[in-house]
């Protein structure tokens, strides 16, 4: 049985002002196993961060089914994590606090939370900053205190709205790899950078111009362990051109579109 189901999934939108309807996501299905790192890609407003929006249960969406473990979602629970592109750190918290936090909620045993807390924070590599405040870290060390409290709450699925896209390119880098280093549940990621989406993934799935429809389903067939050098070999940059042309396609499609639908709008005749 798969981990996660997405069938049909529809959002759409009503705009007050203009008494309009958008459709973000049209009949959106797939599927995800237990462990499969799956990452989400296509052109930009697709709508990639309101599927997983609605996969959390911070939206819910307007047509279709989502089951978790067989269960239907319908409000966020303590089997998902979601970690933010901005790390969202409380800043009068330390790291230590600021891990802790989702574990406080849950009303995890004291001696318990502080195991895991400290764990968390050696396994992201901020053993001995335990005590500092986030403006006194760097924006990568900030993204790992991050990712630290959404493992630290042993969640079953793990969420990623573009974790790595405010940092430098070597440190985004280097994140794409300890992530993998620690990567021990069912993520689903999203992301802009298509090598970022297949160094880490099992699967990349490729969504179309909004409406988001499911536009592609590549499996990753590039063996791990995976060194960052695997970005260089050839079959890497095969896919990488691959899902580059689909989201090229898409993009040139929606724009084409859009000009009609503008001349239509305002009674011109488009010119060949």
């Amino acid at each position: 049985m798969s981990k996660l189901q997405a069938s049909d999934i529809s959002m759409e939108y009503y705009q007050p002002r203009t008494g309009k309807r958008l459709l973000a996501i049209d009949r959106l299905s797939l599927d995800i196993a237990e462990g499969e790192f799956v990452s989400i890609v296509g052109p930009s407003g697709c709508g990639k961060t309101t599927f997983l929006k609605i996969v959390d249960g911070l939206v819910r969406a307007t047509g279709g089914r989502l089951m978790l473990d067989g269960k239907v979602i319908v409000e966020p629970g303590r089997e998902r994590a979601l970690v933010f592109q901005d790390a969202s750190l409380f800043p009068w918290f330390t790291v230590q606090r600021n891990v802790a936090y989702g574990l406080e909620c849950q009303g995890v045993r004291p001696a318990e939370a502080s195991e895991r807390v400290q764990r968390f924070i050696k396994m992201v590599g901020l053993s001995g900053f335990e005590n500092c405040y986030p403006y006194e870290l760097s924006g990568g060390m900030q993204q790992r205190a991050n990712l630290a409290r959404a493992l630290s709450v042993n969640p079953e699925l793990l969420l990623m709205d573009e974790p790595f896209a405010s940092l430098d390119a070597q440190t985004r880098e280097i994140m794409q790899e300890e992530l993998l280093n620690i990567w021990r549940q069912t993520v689903l990621f999203i992301t802009h950078q298509i090598n970022e989406a297949i160094y880490l993934s099992d699967r990349v799935i490729v969504l179309s111009a909004r409406p988001a429809r499911l536009l592609a389903d590549l499996p990753i067939d590039v063996p791990r362990p995976r060194a960052l050098g695997v970005k260089r070999q050839p079959r890497f940059l095969e896919i990488e051109d691959h899902i580059w042309d689909l989201i090229d396609g898409e993009v040139k499609r929606s724009m084409a579109t859009d000009q009609l639908v503008s001349a239509g709008a305002n009674g011109n005749r488009m010119e060949p």
